[in-house]
């Protein structure tokens, strides 16, 4: 085995006594257990050790209160996928809405099996050089309970591969609102497999990996404002462009069909999210508390001035207005979260509420059928949320951090653009050809009468609700003629 992945099994409540090698038997010394053999012995009652020391090369310690913390937001970004499906699915017509919440979760569990087999490995696993990873870790190969010192000293890499999972997952996901009610669901899931790996993989490792070069180069983003929203975004429009507008667009009734499963999402969203970015101080720690605050202070900045702009726009609010203003207000607050704190959080947060209002009033005049305006919320806030982290970061926030515009560091703002400039190019470009390739084996979009039909039909053969005539059939009640 190799030896910087060995644990040493050892609590404070063993020193002195004869030395038990197994965790059982540290297990059970504590709960007052006896062993046989050589050692047998009764030993006290003793507390758990809040830290496992290591042995080998690397003489750190898993902290038991990070471990815990990391893994409760791992299970808080896990769920949501399946919150964004819900979110989805409300605002997409009824005879599409199941076919979108099963999108949602099938790119969950296949983004699951590729970051497993070779996502990890290539965007954070060894760096083969400053572009992409190497295959050191293909199939979790190396990755156990030891940590990987590159990301964090006190939880063991297998957790740290498992949050990260999440975000791998979640981010296709959110691209497939700009095709909605219109993709084949095979070309869909090719797609997905193809962006995670050449697209979603290299920015993962610019940003985030050991080595990346837009790491090196001074760029922050602490929780995914470049590698998650804004590849998604700009992604989004590359994919609207190829697979084009929806089937008589102009007259389609495009209202929610359930806007309680619309803020229903978002509320599981908001929830998850402070998994999302207070999470990514991968500690319990005063950094993840600042995070969390402020992702909760911009989330209610941008709810309230996505409202304010309804009302004032459109004489009154909207309920699905202030659902997902709340969410662009998360969005934009994501790669600042780890270096910004109260107050210029509300400020961001209030800034993306009326910027992405107005980006998708504008896209709603062009000729581009993103239906459910991904890059509204997700380009245009991760754009917004990574200059405004140029322009608010501190050192004070995060010690281990630059300082940005307003704090006397004027050029970071300017490594954020360039980084934007870059994400977003490079986003564009693989996502337009990955499509464009798949297109050339298999149709990507469903025929016009699949579309008609809707895609819960043609695509899956079920329905979100069941029909009178079929409720009346199974009841045995006959409807009126």
């Amino acid at each position: 085995m190799n030896k910087r992945r060995t644990i040493r099994q050892e609590s404070e409540c063993s020193k002195g006594r004869p030395e038990l090698p197994e965790w059982g038997q540290v297990l059970g010394a504590a709960s007052g257990a006896t062993f046989e053999g050589s050692h047998e012995k009764r030993y006290t009652p003793c507390r758990f050790p809040s830290q496992f020391p290591l042995g080998g090369a690397r003489d750190v310690a898993l902290d038991s209160g990070d471990v815990a913390w990391v893994i409760a937001a791992t299970a808080l970004v896990m769920i949501m996928t399946p919150a964004l499906g819900f979110f989805y699915g409300g605002l997409v017509r009824r005879k599409n809405l199941v076919s979108t919440i099963a999108q949602c979760f099938a790119i969950f569990a296949v983004v699951s099996l590729v970051w497993a087999l070779w996502g990890y490995t290539l965007a954070l696993g060894p760096p083969f050089n400053e572009f992409i990873g190497s295959l050191t870790d293909f199939g979790l190969n190396n990755v156990g309970s030891a940590p990987n010192l590159g990301y964090s000293s006190t939880i063991p890499e297998l957790l740290y591969f498992a949050f990260q999972l999440k975000f791998a997952a979640i981010t296709p996901a959110l691209i497939i609102g700009a095709f909605a009610e219109r993709i084949r669901f095979k070309a869909l899931l090719i797609y997905i497999v193809l962006w995670t790996t050449f697209v979603y993989v290299p920015i993962a490792h610019w940003n985030w990996g050991v080595g990346g070069w837009l790491k090196s180069l001074g760029v922050i983003d602490f929780a995914g404002g470049l590698v998650v929203h804004t590849a998604a975004g700009v992604s989004a429009v590359a994919a609207a462009l190829v697979i084009g507008r929806r089937k008589g667009v102009e007259r389609l009734d495009s209202r929610p069909n359930n806007i309680p499963y619309v803020i229903l999402g978002a509320s599981v969203l908001w929830f998850g999210w402070f998994g999302f970015n207070a999470g990514s101080a991968l500690a319990a720690n005063a950094l993840a508390v600042n995070a969390l605050v402020v992702t909760n202070l911009a989330a209610a900045g941008a709810a309230v001035s996505w409202m304010l702009t309804d009302w004032v726009r459109k004489k009154k609010p909207s309920a699905v207005g202030i659902a997902v203003g709340a969410v662009c207000g998360l969005v934009a607050i994501t790669p600042a979260s780890g270096y910004v704190g109260p107050m210029p959080s509300i400020i961001i947060g209030l800034v993306a509420g009326i910027l992405c209002n107005y980006v998708g009033s504008w896209r709603a005049r062009t000729t581009l059928d993103d239906s459910l305006d991904v890059f509204a919320c997700h380009g245009a806030g991760g754009i917004w949320g990574t200059l405004a982290t140029g322009l608010f970061a501190s050192s004070l926030i995060n010690s281990s951090g630059p300082n940005g515009l307003f704090f006397g560091n004027p050029g970071q703002l300017g490594i954020q653009a360039l980084a934007c400039v870059i994400v977003a190019a490079f986003a564009f470009s693989g996502s337009y050809v990955i499509l464009r390739v798949i297109n050339l084996f298999t149709p990507v979009r469903v025929s016009p009468a699949e579309e008609d039909a809707g895609l819960d039909i043609s695509g899956f053969g079920e329905e979100a609700y069941v029909g009178e005539a079929e409720e009346a059939r199974s009841t045995g009640v006959e409807s009126d003629p």
